[in-house]
Formats: C-alpha cells, structure tokens, sequence
C-alpha cells in the first residue's frame, strides 16, 4: 500500500507537469492545483502507511550511472512524506485560483507539481547519488517557482540571486560531506553507510559538512539570508510549500545523517547544533517581531521555528550519547512534532497573507488595517494560524514546544557538565522566543487586520475566491486537530523517532491526556482548551447578564477632544515594535534618519519632516557584505584581465603551461 500510494503520488505530479505544458491557459491553473492537490494525498497516504509499519524499497540500477537509483521508505522518511504531501494538498487547492501576476505562465505552472515529487523524493531517497539528483532537482525547481514574477520586480531577481547562491552552496556542503562518507563504504547506499567502519574524526568532518548545508537549507543562522527574501518574493501557495516543507527536508537530512547513518557521534555534535538552534530561535523571532513586511515577517518566523526543532534535535543526540534514550526520545519527539505544527501552523499563515496580498496588492502592515469586515474568512484564518504560532493554549505550537521545555528541563540531573550549561540556556532561548511570537502575532493580526485601513486598497479589498478559502479552511482544520488531539499523531512520530535513535519506545502514552513516559509530567490539550472555553462563556455570560439588566442608552467615547478616531492615530507595526526595539537595542541596532524640508522663503519654517527607520540584519551585514565586496573586487579584477584579445588568452595559456612543467619538474 505503501509503495503503490507514493508511485501514485509521483506519477500525478508528472501528469500534472505535463499538463502544465500542453493544455491552454484558461485550464492550466486547475490541471495544476487538483494534479498537485491529488499527488499531495497520495503522498500523505503512503507517508502514513510508512509510519505504520509498511516501508518498502525500490532500485532501479539503470537510470543513474555508478550507483542506479534507489528510493527506501521507512518510518522517519514517512513523516516528512506525509508533511510535503498534507502541504501540497492546501498549496494545490489554493493554486487553482491564485492567478497573481506571472503564476499562470506555462514554466511556473510546470515547476510547481514537479518540485512537489522533487521533495517527495528527497525524502524517500535510499542512497547518496539518488538524494543528491532529487535535492538538486528541488534546487532547481523551487528557484523557477520564486522567479515568478521577475519581470515585474527587481526585488525578486535579487531574491532568486540570493537563493541560488545560498542552495547550490549548501548543495556543494551536502556533496562534499556525502562523498567523504561514500568513500569509506564499498557502496553509496544508507544501508551500506549506517555498517560503514568510519572513524571519529572522518565521522566528525561528515558530520560537520553536511550540517552547513542542511542548515542552510532549513534557513538556520547564519546561512539563513535567502530566507527572508526568497519567501515574500514567491507566490504565496510557493511560499508556503518551502516554509512549511522544503526547509523541514534540512532537519531530515540533519537526523538521517547525524543520528541514522553516523549512529548518534560525539556530544560535541549536538551541543553545536543546540546552540545554533537556540541562536536561530531567538534572532529569528526579533527579526519577525521587528518587520512591517507581512511575508518577510513569516519567513523570519520560519528561521524561529527551525531553531525550536534543532533545539529539539539537538537535545536528543546529546542525551542519546550519554546514554539517556528516555530523554533523547521525548527530545526528538518534540522536534518531530514540532515540524508538523509548524507545516500545518506556516501553510495557514502564507495562503492568508496570500490572500490579503491578492485583495491589497500590499505585504506592508503600515498600509493594512481594517480587513475583517471586508475579508472576514481570511481574518479569521489568520487570527487561527497566530494563535497557533503564539505557543499559547490551546495553540497548535504549545503542545510541541511544552514536550520540548520538558524534555529540557529534565534533563538538567542527568546530565555532563557541558549540558548542565547548554540546558538553562536553552530553556532561556524557548521562553523568550515564546514570549516574542506572542508579540509578533498580536502585531501582525492586530495591525495588520483590525482597526481602520490605512490605504485606500485596504478598505476596498474583497474576499478571496472560493479555492483559495477551501485551501485556508484545510490548514486551518488541520491546526485545530494538532492543537487539541496531538495523540493522533504522536505514536507516528514515535516510530519515527525509533527510527533514528534505534529505540521502539515511545516517549508520550495517553489517548486525550499525554502522559510522559520515564518522567513525571502530564498535559491534556483538549481538557485545557474546554476549560479555557467555558471560562469565556461564563465571563461573558456574566458580562452579558449584567449589561441586560441595566438600561443601555448610547454614547460617544470619550476622545480628549480630538474628534473621531482616524487611522493616523492608529498604532502601525512601526511603532508597535518601538519598545520591543529599545529593550533588544543592542541586537537589532536599528537605523533611523530624520529629514527636515524647510520653506524656501524662510528657513525657519518646517515644511515637511520625514522619519526614517531601517533594522538591518547584523549578521548579515557583518559576514555576507565584506565577502560581497571582495568578490567584486576581484571581479573588477578579472574585467581587466578579459579585454577580449585573442592574442592575450593564448599567451595565458602558454604562461600557465610553463608554470605548471616548471612545477612538475621542480617538485619531482
């Protein structure tokens, strides 16, 4: 079933990619989203049969040169197959009706369902020549899909420039590792790798290589630059299947590789990838809280996430080498979890901000405003998917990252002395990322959909299609399910984690009350959020009793004077993050500039006054920009070498002969 469910969901997405290319335009989009939509279920379908018990292997030895191809699915692949897949049913559905700016060209259209079997077979790759042909593919794919409206913005070239670079770098990471580790195995097979003799050093050297790449590819600080440009450039059905399942496919291959293949490695391993976790969670999150841009502000979101899940990662390679599997499982459980909340929780967020994008033609919180009751279906899918981010109950986001402060906490008496520092820290980094999503989402909800609008767009935008609802309505029931009955799940990603940590035993028990299993420690979500309900009715219920029982006569607010609110004396993003900004100060170090017009007949008269405000990313400033510099100046270099004689590149090549026999001859 397992085998003949995922055949069936590459298969769709091929016929869909065809498709694309020979039906007419007025077709194309619906070809595209059911094709898509169908090829999503059936890898749901075979993902879950997976976790299941029902893996399967496929070689086909003569598609590849060397190696063949060979695809093995197993419990720990399964999960990132039902997620790409749960992602691509809402994308495709979505995709039907997006017909924003350059979507329908025939290339976009085609890439979109073949990037979907791309990660599909990303993560049911069975050895190193097959993983690197489909994560290539992805590449590829996915830079077509966020070139998409090149013509129309030269941000977005910027943006496909940046990705481009950033991948196809981290691809190289994910190359050399694999190849050092193919070396030492007489074939390139997991199977061969997990019995390959490897020292702890070449172990070390693998390990760290590809960590570069996979963390790039999950948008992990500081490879995390194409990140926040990428995702607000894409369309936003694209925008959503790369935050909410192509970044995932890099804690996939952080977990096969360091925890499947390596077998767990050296601590050092897992206190690197808790610390770049915990740094990616926080500086994240302050990024997002600090951003007006709407997209960018969850693709900034998506970098938080990633952190939590390495945390998570990171935990459980370290208590797994101390010897702790108890808190290695519930570690990774909660990571795996985690990466499931935060697909069903990002998929809602972006096909919103997709749909307000649609109606406005505006990512920029500034210029929002007063959206609910013109687009009331899209607010309140929005206002879903930022409680679910917030890590409030009962948010989507609160069970797995309580699983995660618990496997945290608990660890703190079990541990060496490396980790009795690394867990406090860490702790501290989940409770103020905890904390700073609470204020993102308040800002990007509050600002962005209620109140008045502030442009003219804003208070004349209009509901979306009805596709694009049915796509929002299917995420956002899949975070109400992972938010009250996380149960459903959890003996999934339980096999799943046996998988990695070659242990069966689940770390959480219960069918409505999670019940922490070796540790004390027990959450019911559903009795957590009837409760949290029924104090709402009996607050309002009182509210209401008593309003009804005294005479109600109307009145104007009280306003200072000013006369009717209007919606410059609104709270904007801008200002909303001014203290977030003044007490994080020192970290974001936001630029402003204040331009001062004066009237030409008196200098002391103010014409205009014009403020400023930029928060750069620091990171970014201080690593990529003098690299960026130093590769145009060697370009610049270059163009005077190249000045197009013919006679000039011929004597190049004589010099660079001699100089190599010289070489050859001195040194032999």
């Amino acid at each position: 079933m397992t085998a003949l469910s995922f055949g069936i969901a590459v298969a769709l997405g091929a016929v869909a990619t065809v498709g694309a290319v020979a039906v007419p335009v007025a077709i194309r989009s619906i070809v595209v989203g059911w094709g898509t939509a169908l090829a999503g279920a059936a890898g749901v379908v075979a993902g879950a049969g997976a976790m299941s018990g029902g893996s399967f292997s496929l070689v086909l030895p003569g598609l590849l040169p060397l190696s063949g191809v060979m695809f093995t699915v197993d419990a720990l692949s399964g999960l990132f197959i039902a997620v790409i897949g749960g992602v691509s049913v809402a994308a495709g559905v979505y995709g039907i009706s997006y017909a924003h700016n350059g979507v329908q060209a025939r290339p976009v259209q085609a890439a979109l369902p073949l990037f979907v079997v791309a990660m599909l077979l990303v993560a049911a790759a069975g050895s190193v020549g097959t993983f690197l042909m489909c994560w290539e593919l992805m590449a590829l794919t996915s830079l077509l899909l966020v070139l998409a409206e090149h013509r129309l913005r030269a941000e977005v070239t910027q943006a496909g420039r940046w990705y481009a670079v950033m991948t196809h770098l981290g691809f190289a990471a994910v190359l050399g590792g694999l190849l050092v580790f193919v070396a030492h195995a007489p074939v390139d097979s997991f199977a061969a790798l997990r019995a390959a003799a490897v020292s702890p050093g070449v172990a070390g050297v693998v390990f760290g290589v590809t960590l570069a790449g996979f963390a790039s590819k999950a948008g992990i600080v500081p490879l995390h630059a194409w990140l926040p440009r990428a995702h607000p450039e894409a369309p936003s059905h694209v925008s959503a299947l790369m935050s909410a399942a192509m970044v995932t496919l890099g804690v996939y291959g952080i977990v096969r590789v360091g925890l499947d293949l390596l077998g767990g490695g050296e601590r050092w391993w897992w206190l690197l990838v808790l610390a770049l976790g915990a740094v990616s969670a926080v500086y994240g999150i302050l990024q997002a809280a600090m951003s007006t841009d709407l997209k960018r502000l969850l693709g900034q979101s998506t970098t938080e996430n990633m952190g939590l899940v390495l945390v998570g990662v990171g935990a459980a390679g370290l208590f797994a080498s101390s010897g702790n599997r108890v808190l290695a499982g519930l570690a990774l459980a909660a990571a795996l979890l985690h990466v499931i909340n935060h697909a069903a929780v990002k998929t809602l967020l972006f096909l919103a901000a997709g749909s307000v994008l649609s109606a406005t033609h505006s990512r920029d919180l500034d210029t929002l405003g007063g959206l609910r009751p013109r687009m009331p279906v899209t607010t309140a899918a929005f206002g879903l998917g930022a409680l679910a981010a917030s890590a409030l109950p009962p948010g989507t986001a609160f069970v797995s990252e309580w699983l995660l402060l618990q496997a945290l906490i608990h660890g703190l008496p079990a541990s060496g002395v490396a980790a009795a520092i690394a867990m406090p820290v860490a702790v501290a980094a989940v409770a103020l990322t905890a904390g700073l999503a609470v204020a993102t989402f308040v800002k990007a909800f509050g600002v962005g959909f209620l109140a008045k609008p502030r442009s003219a767009a804003a208070a004349h935008a209009r509901e979306s299609p009805p596709s694009m609802l049915a796509a929002m309505a299917l995420a956002g029931g899949a975070c109400v399910v992972l938010a009250l009955l996380p149960t459903l799940v959890l003996p999934a990603v339980a096999t799943a984690t046996g998988i990695a940590l070659g242990t069966g035993d689940s770390a959480v028990s219960g069918a409505v009350t999670l019940q922490l299993v070796g540790v004390a420690g027990a959450l019911s979500p559903l009795m957590l959020a009837l409760a949290l309900a029924s104090g709402v009715v009996v607050v309002v219920g009182i509210l209401r009793f008593v309003a009804v029982r005294r005479a109600r006569r109307e009145a104007r607010l009280w306003d200072c004077g000013g006369g009717p609110m209007s919606a410059r004396m609104e709270y904007t993003a801008t200002s909303f993050a001014e203290p977030l900004q003044r007490v994080f100060d020192d970290v974001v170090q936001p630029e402003t500039d204040v331009d001062v017009s004066h009237h030409e007949e008196s200098r002391y008269l103010v014409q205009a006054v014009e403020y400023r405000r930029q928060v750069p990313d620091r990171i970014e400033r201080r690593l990529y920009e003098p690299v960026l510099t130093a590769v145009s100046a060697w370009g610049r270099i270059g163009r005077r070498l190249a000045t197009g004689s013919v006679h000039r590149y011929l004597g190049y090549g004589f010099y660079t002969v001699c100089a190599a026999l010289i070489l050859l001859a001195v040194t032999r």
